[in-house]
C-alpha cells in the first residue's frame, strides 16, 4: 500500500478529498429498536405456604398487593431495563411447571417469598432455565439460607435479602444484560472456523448469544457496494476529528471508513450488533479488503461490539461488561514490568469514549498498524488518574477479573498504537498465575462488584486474578 513520509495536515487531507458528497450513516433509532435493546422480561412470582412464619396470622393477599405496589414503582423507574409479567402466586410444587409454561419465552424470575415455609421454591429453582432472583424481605421467610446451596449445585441464582427495594436496582440492570447476550448476534470471520466452532456453541448453550461464521467473499461483497464518494465523505469527517495524521494515505483513511460502512451494512442486515475476524490471518492470506480497526473504534464508541482477531472470549467479555455499565472495552496485549509493578495495555485499537458511550471523546491520531506498517488505526490517547477493570472470560463459565489504576497513556514505536500504562496490586503474582490466553479486556471503572453479581445470575464462576 502507498504510504506518505510524513504526516498529513486536516487541510491537505481535505483538499485530496475535494468534491465529496454527504454520506448516510445508519441512523441510531434503527439500532435502538433492535431485539437486543429492547428491555428484559422479568416474571414475578410469589411463593405462599400456610403462614408460621413470621406470624400465622399473616393477611397474604394484603402482604401481596403491598408488594405489588412497590414493585410498580420499581417497574416505572426501570421501565428501560425490565418489563414485569406474572404476578401468580404458588403455594405447592406442583403448582410450578403449569406456571412456566403459562408464562412463555422469559429472560429472569424474581421469587418473592411470602410466608416460611415456602414449598414451591425447590420445585422452581430445579425448573428454571432461565437465571433466578430470590428477593427475601426481612421476617419473609428462612428460606434464604438454602440458596448459596442451591447456586453451588449449577443454579442460575442469586438472592437479596433487604428491606430496601432500591437494593433491586443493580439486578435490574443485570437481566437486561441477560437479555442483551441473549438476543446478540456475533458476526465472525474466520475460514475455517476451526475450534472456534466449537467456544461459539458452549458460550450459545450458556448464555444464548448467536454466532454467524462469516466468508472472505461476503465482506468483499458489502465493501464493493459501498460507493467511494460515501467512504471519502466519512474520512474527511474522521480526519477533521483528528489531532494529526501520521503514515496513512488518503487511499488507506479512505478504505478503512469503507470497511467500516461495509461492516455497519452487514450489522443492519444481518441483525447483528457484533463482528469479530481473524484478521492477522485474512490479512496475510490478502482475503480482506482493507482494514477493520478504525470499524472497531467507531462500532465500540456506538454501544456496538468490533473485536480484533476472532477473538469470541473478549467478544463476550465485551458485550457483558458494555451492556451493564455503557462503558467500552479495550481488548489489550498486556506488557508486564515487575520492576515497577506495572503492566502496559496496549493493542491498535481502542474506542475514544473509553469513560462511557456517552461521555465526549478522547483526542486521537491517526496512525497505521504498528505491527504490519499499513493501514489506518487510531491512537486513542485515554484518560488518567481512573480505575478501570480488566477482565476476560476464560470459558463460559469462568471469568477472571482484576483492577488498576491508570498513570497515563503510553506513546512508543513498539508493541501497539493505543497504550496505557497501570498500577496493579501485585504483578508479580499475576504474572506466576497467568492464564487464559494473551488478551484482556480494560474498561474504565471499578464493576467487579457488577460482574459477580452477573456471575451468580449467569451461571459463571468469578475468579480474581491478583
Amino acid at each position: 500500500m502507498p504510504k506518505t513520509t510524513c504526516p498529513m495536515t486536516r487541510r491537505q487531507f481535505a483538499i485530496s478529498l475535494c468534491g465529496i458528497p454527504l454520506s448516510v450513516p445508519l441512523a441510531a433509532a434503527e439500532w435502538e429498536s433492535m431485539p437486543w435493546n429492547e428491555p428484559a422480561t422479568v416474571a414475578k412470582v410469589y411463593l405462599a405456604g400456610k403462614p408460621v412464619w413470621p406470624k400465622p396470622t399473616l393477611d397474604v393477599a394484603r402482604e401481596i398487593a403491598e408488594i405489588e405496589a412497590r414493585l410498580g414503582e420499581v417497574a416505572r423507574k426501570h421501565a428501560s431495563n425490565v418489563r414485569f409479567v406474572g404476578g401468580e402466586t404458588i403455594a405447592t410444587p406442583e403448582e410450578v411447571r403449569p406456571w412456566l409454561s403459562k408464562i412463555g419465552d422469559i429472560d429472569g424470575v424474581l421469587m418473592v417469598p411470602i410466608t416460611q415455609p415456602t414449598p414451591p421454591l425447590r420445585a422452581l429453582v430445579d425448573n428454571l432455565t432461565v437465571p433466578g432472583l430470590f428477593f427475601s424481605r426481612p421476617y419473609a421467610t428462612h428460606a434464604w439460607s438454602g440458596i448459596a446451596e442451591m447456586r453451588k449445585s449449577g443454579r442460575k441464582l442469586d438472592v437479596v435479602a433487604s428491606s430496601s427495594y432500591g437494593d433491586l436496582d443493580p439486578y435490574l440492570r443485570a437481566f437486561r444484560t441477560v437479555h442483551h447476550l441473549r438476543a446478540s448476534k456475533v458476526l465472525v470471520g474466520a475460514e475455517p472456523p476451526g475450534a472456534r466452532q466449537a467456544t461459539a456453541d458452549a458460550f450459545h448453550k450458556h448464555l444464548g448469544t448467536t454466532f454467524q461464521f462469516v466468508s472472505a467473499r461476503e465482506f468483499q461483497a458489502a465493501f464493493d457496494a459501498i460507493e467511494e464518494r460515501q467512504a471519502q465523505k466519512e474520512a474527511e469527517e474522521f480526519v477533521h476529528g483528528a489531532l494529526r495524521v501520521v503514515e496513512p494515505s488518503p487511499q488507506e483513511i479512505r478504505k478503512g471508513l469503507r470497511f467500516y460502512l461495509a461492516l455497519q451494512d452487514m450489522l443492519k442486515r444481518e441483525r447483528a450488533n457484533a463482528v469479530t475476524i481473524d484478521c492477522f490471518g485474512s490479512l496475510a492470506a490478502n482475503t480482506l479488503p482493507g482494514y477493520p480497526c478504525i470499524a472497531w473504534s467507531k462500532f465500540n464508541d456506538a454501544g456496538l461490539y468490533g473485536v480484533c482477531e476472532a477473538d469470541l472470549a473478549s467478544t463476550m467479555t465485551q458485550m457483558l461488561v458494555t451492556s451493564y455499565s455503557e462503558m467500552p472495552g479495550f481488548v489489550s496485549d498486556p506488557v508486564f514490568d515487575v520492576s515497577r509493578n506495572e503492566v502496559i495495555h496496549a493493542h491498535c485499537v481502542s474506542a475514544t469514549r473509553m469513560k462511557g458511550l456517552h461521555w465526549p471523546s478522547s483526542p486521537y491520531i491517526i496512525r497505521n498498524h504498528l505491527e504490519t506498517n499499513e493501514g489506518a488505526v487510531l491512537q486513542v490517547l485515554m484518560p488518567a488518574g481512573e480505575t478501570v477493570t480488566v477482565a476476560r472470560f476464560s470459558s463460559p463459565n469462568r471469568f477472571l477479573v482484576s483492577t488498576a489504576e491508570v498513570t497515563g497513556p503510553v506513546d512508543s514505536d513498539r508493541g501497539c498504537r493505543s497504550q496505557i500504562r497501570t498500577r496493579v496490586t501485585d504483578a508479580e503474582k499475576w504474572l506466576q498465575n497467568y492464564t487464559a490466553g494473551l488478551h484482556r479486556v480494560v474498561f474504565y471503572g471499578d464493576h467487579v462488584r457488577s460482574i459477580e453479581r452477573m456471575g451468580r445470575l449467569m451461571g459463571f464462576e468469578v475468579v480474581k486474578e491478583i
